[in-house]
């Protein structure tokens, strides 16, 4: 039997498809199976692997990580979320129905030139899943997970219809809340655009239920399909591959995609992965200490 959830971190978005994104973390802490564990970041010299983890000024996540046998935080690809990943009962719910152990430290990262919108897709549970944009005037602040080479294969596995880009941080500056500018980190940017609101402009990511109805009170051919209502909405397109790709094809017929063509010059789908030990901090590599890996 496939695990539903852990309590205490919220309904999971993939089998409750109208609380998607789910609920997000909201500080830093180390996903640990079911629970979130507080991690407290360290101003200074240390990176994330050198953070706080609980109330003992001298266990780090490093410290903890290396007891249960799993890669230091320098060993961890960066990866930020503008959807559901941001939701540790998804994450949770993603790992364990493979057998990966769900230990991941979820950091929230302040980030500019993004913007968060809707995917010009319906994902496999039924929901319209978030999609970056670009945005020069754009501040948000999403979370970063640190995932491990066999958790980002998983999570790769799950976002089919989006390409994970490095992000470069020279270009979009992403800060921790130690005070640490990221060089870089992964994100996944939509293959399919994202959906035009009322202006013509990226339509902004809100809640579910929403979204789904604005977006059926627009639009005849996807009332007929779809309708009358979310709930309608994502049971049939999660009982239906051939709605969902209907749908598709009524949001580009209706004019309601905007391409996303400022995130080519990032997409390499064949590129070496890169880990958090590879992006040295920006403007502070000489006095950030660098997360201690095995054999240093």
């Amino acid at each position: 039997m496939l695990p539903t959830g852990a309590p205490g971190l919220g309904p999971v978005p993939a089998l409750e498809p109208l609380t998607y994104p789910g609920r997000p973390v909201t500080a830093p802490a180390l996903l640990d199976g079911g629970t979130l564990l507080p991690l407290t970041a360290v101003p200074g010299p240390h990176r994330v692997g050198g953070w706080r983890l609980g109330p003992d000024p001298d266990r780090t996540l490093d410290d903890v990580l290396r007891a249960r046998g799993l890669p230091p935080a320098g060993q961890r690809h960066p990866v930020l979320a503008v959807g559901s990943n941001a939701c540790p009962a998804q994450v949770s719910y993603k790992l364990t129905r493979r057998d990966i152990p769900a230990a991941v430290p979820m950091v929230p990262v302040r980030l500019r030139g993004i913007g968060v919108g809707s995917s010009a897709h319906i994902g496999t549970p039924g929901y319209v899943a978030a999609a970056p944009f670009t945005d020069p005037h754009s501040e948000v602040t999403l979370v970063a997970g640190w995932l491990d080479a066999a958790q980002l294969a998983v999570v790769d596995a799950t976002e089919a219809h989006y390409h994970r880009v490095l992000l470069p941080g020279d270009r979009f500056p992403m800060t921790l809340p130690s005070g640490e500018r990221l060089s870089g980190a992964y994100l996944y940017v939509g293959r399919h655009g994202v959906l035009a609101g009322p202006d013509g402009g990226p339509r902004p990511a809100g809640p579910q239920p929403a979204l789904l109805t604005e977006l059926l009170s627009g639009s005849a051919a996807l009332r007929r399909i779809l309708g009358p209502g979310p709930e309608a909405w994502v049971a049939r397109a999660a009982a239906d591959s051939a709605v969902r790709s209907e749908a598709r094809r009524i949001f580009r017929a209706e004019g309601r995609v905007l391409p996303q063509e400022e995130f080519a010059p990032y997409v390499d789908d064949g590129a070496e992965v890169r880990t958090y030990d590879d992006l040295p901090p920006i403007g502070g590599e000489a006095g950030l200490r660098r997360s201690p890996t095995r054999g240093d």
